[in-house]
């Protein structure tokens, strides 16, 4: 059985501005806007091979979360799942179909820092999406893909952002 955690994070046109450096005595000038335009990454991680499968859809609802699961079972043929996620809504809804290869289980209410899916989105905001300004949701879109795209092809980056070091003590492997 493979190990998997969960999670979404919207990505939008609304500025996400982070710290950069300039040379001295410089100032940055980064552009800033607020427009409430998002779409929704989907995203699930096996900490100890660095392999994740992400979605980027309009919305999340159970509805979306049911194709998300299919589509993790799909791109794992052969594998049976246990994935950890948190409490949402659409994670516990009647309407949810989870693929018979799929366990769900879920993590502590309130505890972002124990699901290895939160420092990747962090990631991906710092180094590419931050101090961007965005003309239209098309331009979040693609560069959310891209992002996720770079990560998907680097295993050893995601594992070493997602695999925690409490993840290494579980007496239980990823095989």
């Amino acid at each position: 059985m493979k190990v998997w955690f969960q999670d979404e994070t919207r990505f939008g046109r609304i500025s996400d501005l982070r710290r950069c450096w300039a040379p001295f005595p410089d100032r940055p000038i980064v552009g800033h806007q607020v427009i409430r335009e998002y779409v929704y990454a989907l995203g699930a991680v096996n900490p100890f091979e660095g392999q994740l499968r992400c979605l980027i859809m309009p919305w999340v609802d159970a509805e979306i979360m049911s194709v998300f699961l299919a589509y993790v079972a799909s791109q794992c043929p052969g594998e049976h799942i246990l994935m950890f996620l948190d409490g949402a809504g659409w994670h516990r809804a009647n309407e949810l179909r989870v693929p018979p290869t799929i366990k769900l289980s879920f993590l502590p209410p309130y505890s972002p820092e124990l699901n290895p899916v939160e420092p990747l989105w962090r990631h991906m905001r710092e180094n590419y999406l931050g101090n961007r300004v965005f003309d239209t949701l098309d331009e979040v879109e693609n560069s959310v893909c891209a992002a996720l795209g770079q990560l998907i092809r680097q295993p050893e980056t995601v594992r070493s952002i997602a695999c925690f070091d409490w993840l290494n003590t579980l007496s239980m492997t990823s095989n």
